[in-house]
């Protein structure tokens, strides 16, 4: 028994990436249904719905049309459908279920088994009673796979349900329906109910996979692994179940103690970085700065190895200290004319070529506003390369108001034009017969992107940036007129080559954010990594002296270990900052992709950088109003 095992209540196992992690599930999944077509059996599966599953699916297709992989044999029961919904409905999970996996294998329909969204409301607990009594004549579930809520469901069993639950309708909380709106128009079309398999009824399956991916899950997972059984959490529940396992990358892992704490689940290599993460974690845990450590805080906290190998906490806390210290500047671009051995930037060359690259319209002002108007306004040459249209974070309501506004312009203006009028008459008439949840026409999509570059081309204009150096990318992967994107395509890299060997920049800021909820900003974000790989590669001069800075979107923050580069913002600097935030109007009052959390996106930025600048006071170092975070990405 390792050390690891005194944390965790509930066996995990941890890979690199959601697709590593997906492959082995869909490869443990298709060992069961081959072993039971050797028995001559069925194998029931219970099967899951949203992001989580989709790469495990993929992966079973795959099985089924290049090594053979029949599903003849399997009897599929889904633990949940929202309610009411028609089955055909594009959010529908009946539907879900087709096109992510059933039309593309050999299952027999007669053996799929999905609750319905359309059951007579009066009539549900005679069905939902059939539906468990059925997995039970067949001998009940073999394998059940499971996502994981932000808030700990699994299925649709919310906070508070019970241990012994049965299949069932259910309301769903506040926080689910806005994690799911991006399946949807915006969060008033999610429906309020759900039927979902019970909490018992899951517990019943013989052998469980729990998958975690991304930094979201994190926090839940942590509590539902590592904390005692509660039905607050409703996935710690598993805890008590004989053969379960979390599968997760390691993002969703990271607030496990073996990676949160290494030093107390065993020996461990001191690096820098991890006696910078050990102190400050320390600091913060027992509320003093770094400087007033002392060595029984140490002790006390499972670090006393740490004190064998550095020897005192005054010369620890000093290392630690200068560690965050030097972190902290005012010059994003390098300080000009100065010497600082141990400056986050570089001094010369000065002025720099920086490249802000923007997953979104809005990402540069929202995440790095204060650092992106000090660059230009410390004379460096600033270039933002908007990534995508944005166009399907447009509600329908905004592209009236616009389309009002052409109107009444070339009436006042004494334009006639009859193509423009037509295409307002056409956008029009689709919008008023649109239903929830539909795909846009390709006229549409263009208002709405036309919409948000000029949003974004009015930021830059604020800040001060130059027209030439505003580009409009609208890489080809992100134009599928949904909300499903595709995956990182040649012409996307192509592209994006082109423009950096066009600018030969410095410095390159990216989103490094992954809790991004449709997965955009890590689409742009491996196109930018692939990109500078090849070019590299290809032995392009100017790439030897571009660094490579990576910020935060509108979701989280780097953890405070992690900042290798921290820009202070003035008060009236964060005033300004948010100013630029409002001029994207379009994302304003109804942000249509905000994940699980309700504020508006500059409310998360202040509250975000006022945090960071919060936590280095905490750690000794000067109180800021507000602060912006980095850390740079070697390739």
């Amino acid at each position: 028994m390792s050390m690891v095992d005194s944390f965790e209540k509930i066996p995990v196992r941890i890979f690199s990436n959601l697709k590593e992690g997906s492959v082995f599930i869909a490869q443990e999944i298709a060992k069961t249904i081959r072993q039971k077509q050797a028995e001559g059996k069925p194998a029931v599966l219970g099967l899951a719905t949203g992001s989580s599953p989709k790469a495990v699916y993929a992966e079973l297709v795959r099985l089924h049309r290049e090594e053979g992989l029949s599903f003849s044999n399997v009897i599929s029961f889904n633990l949940d459908e929202y309610y009411p919904i028609d089955k055909d409905a594009l959010q529908s999970y009946n539907r879900y279920m087709k096109e992510q996996l059933f039309n593309h294998v050999d299952i027999k329909p007669e053996n799929i088994h999905i609750p319905s969204g359309e059951w007579p409301k009066d009539e549900i607990k005679k069905y939902t009673e059939a539906y468990d009594q059925k997995i039970r004549d067949l001998g009940g579930i073999e394998i059940q796979i499971l996502g994981i809520g932000s808030n700990g469901h699994i299925g649709f069993n919310e906070p508070g349900s019970s241990r012994f639950s049965q299949t069932r309708l259910v309301n769903l909380e506040n926080s689910t329906r806005m994690a799911n709106a991006y399946e949807f128009s915006n969060i008033t079309q999610v429906p309020r109910l759900a039927v979902t398999m019970g909490i018992d009824t899951i517990m019943h399956a013989r052998k469980i996979f729990l998958m975690g991916w991304g930094p979201v899950k994190a926090p839940v997972i942590q509590k539902a692994v590592e904390e005692n059984v509660t039905e607050q959490i409703p996935a710690s529940i598993l805890q008590q179940h004989n053969d379960t396992l979390f599968v997760l990358d390691e993002f969703a892992a990271a607030e496990l103690t073996r990676y949160r704490s290494p030093w107390l689940t065993g020996d461990i290599k001191w690096t820098p970085a991890m006696v910078k993460k050990a102190v400050v974690n320390t600091a913060l845990k027992v509320g003093k700065p770094v400087l007033g450590l002392t060595n029984k805080d140490y002790n006390d906290n499972g670090l006393g190895d740490l004190l064998v190998e550095k020897g005192d906490a005054y010369e620890l806390n000093l290392e630690v200290y200068y560690m965050l210290r030097d972190s902290i500047t005012g010059w994003p671009g390098g300080k000009p004319n100065a010497v600082i051995p141990n400056h986050p930037e570089r001094s010369i060359p000065y002025p720099k070529r920086s490249v802000i690259f923007s997953p979104h319209p809005d990402d540069d002002i929202i995440s790095m506003g204060g650092t992106f108007m000090r660059l230009h306004d410390q004379g460096h040459d600033v270039h933002v390369a908007y990534q995508t249209s944005g166009n399907i974070a447009v509600t329908d309501e905004f592209v009236t108001r616009f389309l009002d506004f052409a109107v009444g312009f070339e009436e006042i203006s004494g334009i006639d034009s009859n193509k423009s009028r037509q295409i307002q008459d056409d956008a029009r008439a689709f919008l008023k017969t649109k239903k929830p949840g539909a795909s846009d026409t390709a006229e549409i999509r263009a208002i709405k992107g036309l919409i948000r570059r000029c949003e974004a081309r009015a930021t830059c204009r604020y800040v001060g940036i130059k027209d030439e150096n505003i580009h409009f990318q609208n890489l080809p992967f992100y134009e599928t007129g949904t909300v499903k994107k595709n995956p990182m395509g040649e012409a996307d890299v192509v592209q994006t080559m082109a423009l950096l060997r066009e600018i030969k920049p410095h410095q390159i800021f990216a989103a490094g954010d992954l809790a991004d909820p449709h997965g955009t900003h890590k689409v742009c974000l491996d196109i930018i990594f692939e990109s500078m790989r090849r070019l590299k590669a290809a032995g392009d001069e100017w790439v030897k002296d571009c660094w490579v800075w990576l910020y935060k979107g509108a979701w989280q923050e780097w953890n405070i270990e992690e900042i290798e580069m921290a820009i202070p913002m003035s008060p009236d600097q964060v005033m300004k900052k948010r100013f630029g935030i409002f001029i994207h109007q379009s994302q304003k009052d109804s942000v249509p992709f905000q994940g699980t959390d309700a504020r508006e996106f500059w409310q998360r930025a202040e509250d975000r950088n006022a945090n960071t600048a919060q936590l280095y006071s905490k750690l000794g170092l000067t109180q800021y109003a507000a602060m912006e975070a980095f850390v740079r990405w070697h390739y």
